[in-house]
This record gives structure tokens, C-alpha cells and sequence, in this order.
């Protein structure tokens, strides 16, 4: 592999036509992208160039046989106007074991990070200095090889592209247990962040939708008796003053800022228990008043407390509380990530 990168860079940028102060989520597109072409057994010299279409035959397995995966990130910008990621390598870690499970070649660690950081220095306007605002980062790999036969791709493309982005989600949100679909199954892709595994979510999301709520919390595969995701999220549950979430496994994302927060609360004295925790456990805890809180963890909306949750036909509300655990993990990993605070891991990388 050659790590030099080909800089072309846009004639005009776009980047007076956007509104900062009105950011949407992930609609927005910065000036530029990385591409790099896996081709004859090796990874080429990636090319930073405009943000454009790209061009692939009818053939192409990614459209047949969903060789896809992704990750998500943001870069920041601190009030001394330094870029700063949060646990970048984690990032790239993650594409490799969701790659290795596609038979998707696995991208070295110095191109990832090579070109991720002449991205953004290309990109350096784009990042938002809003408070709440970010530089949505999306790396992504895909088969473009042709071919209809049922096998690997010989060829892949490795790309990010980034977004200039406000919050994922506004406010809190009220979900549905899901009672028939499942999410993942042992030994299948759940672990990974494969693009299937997000396209089966919208069908079942959609019905949720349908019913008055935003999102689903799924239940393992087999009974489903057991806590599992909310929507896109890692979940975490407090009964009284212990805040419980799901063990990872074949079905669970290994989240980043779920592994953030367990960290977190547990340097903050919050009681952590990582264990299966059933329905009936949430509903005696709700009919008991010790269920305190639920929320959703992932990149893109960080925390995103639950206001409610629906089922077997029944609604319940949790209690608003003066100073949820959400709000404080937050606020002390989003100040990390800001450095508007001591990093005392070693999470954040100043570019």
C-alpha cells in the first residue's frame, strides 16, 4: 500500500450556502471525501477529492449480496480552535472486525487515520463550533467488484465522507419493546455494523412509527424476553441507583460510547451492573417506582433519555427527574470530548 494521498481539491466550495446555526442531522455534505480502491490483492493510494457521486456497475455485489459495513464518528472543535476526535483508533478497530466478518479486506490502521486527518485539514471550515454541533464522520467499505456469482468481491472501496451536523435526536424520545422481530440472531452480524443490519430495522421501526412512538427497543431472538438495543443505540437502565445495560455478544454492538459511560459512571461511584435484564424486570421495576431512567448511547446521539416506553398494548412514563444520570454522563462525556474538561483516558486526539 502507498499512504501518499492525492489532494484535489473543490473549485468553489459550498460552504456559504449552509445555515450553521440550523444544522440538520447527516444531510449536509462537506466539500470533500476519501476514496481508496482495494484492487489486485492490495489497498491503493487513497484520493482526497470534491464530494461527488460515485460511478459502479449494474454488477456490482454490493447491490446483490450486501458486502457493506460503516462507522460513526465526530470531530470537534475546542474554544483555542484545536480538532479534536474522540477514540479514533476504537473506530478503525471495529471496521476491521466488522470487515473480517463480511470478508471485507481489513483496512490498515495508518490509512485510516492518515486520511482521516487530511480529510478533516481539508475540511477544517466545516467542522461546526455550535455548541451541540459536530462534524458528523462516516467511514464506510463496500464490494464494488462485479460479478453475479454468490462470493466475496475482488474488489472494495474504502470511503469517508462527513457532515456538518446538529443533534441526532430533539428531546426525549418513547419507544416500543419489540414482541415479534428480532434485531440479530446468534451467530449472524449484530456485532457488526453492517448495513443489513440497519435496513432489516426500518420495517419493524416503521410499524413502531405508526403506533405513536419514534423507536423500538429490541428483545433477544429466541424468547424475546430479554433488553437488548434501543432503535440504532446501545441501552442503558437505572433501577433505583444502579444503572444496568446489556452484555455485548453475537447480537449486541460493542458500542464506543457505551464502553464511554460505563467507565464513566462507574469513576463517578454510579453502581454498574452488566447483565441480561428482562421485560418483567423493567415492568415490576416501573410498577414499584424503582425504574429511575432508560437511555439510548451511540455516536450520534450520544445520550438520548426515554421518556416512555409501550408494551403489550400499555404505555408507561418514567418519572422526570432534577438530576437524571443521562444528563451528568453527558455533560462529562461530551466535555471530554469538547475539552472543555480533563481527559483523564486518553480518549481524546487533538489533530
Amino acid at each position: 500500500m502507498n499512504s501518499n494521498i492525492e489532494i484535489k481539491h473543490i473549485a468553489k466550495s459550498k460552504i456559504d450556502t449552509v445555515d450553521f446555526n440550523n444544522l440538520p442531522f447527516g444531510s449536509v455534505f462537506s466539500d470533500h471525501m476519501l476514496t481508496c480502491t482495494f484492487k489486485d490483492g492490495k489497498w491503493e493510494s487513497p484520493i482526497i477529492e470534491p464530494y461527488a457521486p460515485i460511478s459502479l456497475d449494474p454488477s456490482a455485489k454490493i447491490f446483490h449480496y450486501g458486502q457493506s459495513i460503516f462507522e460513526g464518528m465526530k470531530a470537534y472543535k475546542d474554544t483555542e480552535g484545536n480538532t479534536l476526535l474522540f477514540r479514533p483508533l476504537d473506530n478503525c478497530k471495529r471496521l476491521n472486525k466488522s470487515a473480517e466478518r463480511l470478508v471485507i479486506p481489513q483496512i490498515p490502521e495508518d490509512l485510516f487515520m492518515n486520511g482521516l486527518k487530511e480529510l478533516l485539514k481539508v475540511d477544517d471550515a466545516w467542522i461546526p463550533t455550535n455548541e451541540g454541533s459536530s462534524l458528523y464522520i462516516r467511514p464506510f467499505m463496500f464490494a464494488s467488484g462485479n460479478g453475479f456469482h454468490a462470493s466475496p468481491a475482488n474488489e472494495y472501496k474504502f470511503m469517508i465522507c462527513t457532515a456538518p451536523s446538529g443533534a441526532y435526536f430533539a428531546g426525549k424520545v418513547k419507544v416500543l419493546i419489540e414482541e415479534k422481530y428480532a434485531r440479530a440472531a446468534n451467530g449472524g452480524v449484530g456485532f457488526a455494523k453492517a448495513g443489513g443490519n440497519y435496513a432489516a430495522q426500518f420495517y419493524p421501526t416503521q410499524l413502531a412509527i405508526e403506533k405513536g412512538y419514534n423507536q423500538v427497543i429490541w428483545t433477544d431472538d429466541n424468547t424475546h424476553e430479554y433488553i437488548e438495543e434501543a432503535g440504532a443505540m446501545n441501552i442503558f437502565i437505572r433501577i433505583n441507583d444502579t444503572l444496568i445495560t446489556s452484555p455485548t455478544s453475537d447480537r449486541i454492538l460493542d458500542g464506543i460510547t457505551r464502553k464511554s459511560i460505563i467507565k464513566i459512571a462507574e469513576d463517578l461511584k454510579i453502581d454498574v451492573e452488566v447483565r441480561k435484564v428482562s421485560v418483567s424486570e423493567v415492568i415490576a421495576a416501573v410498577q414499584s417506582g424503582s425504574l429511575k431512567e432508560m437511555f439510548g448511547a451511540g455516536t450520534a446521539a450520544v445520550i438520548s433519555p426515554i421518556a416512555g416506553f409501550g408494551y403489550q398494548e400499555k404505555d408507561y412514563d418514567l418519572p422526570e427527574l432534577e438530576k437524571p444520570f443521562a444528563a451528568l454522563l453527558k455533560k462529562t462525556i461530551t466535555d471530554i470530548q469538547t475539552n472543555k474538561s480533563e481527559d483523564p483516558y486518553g480518549w481524546r486526539m487533538k489533530l
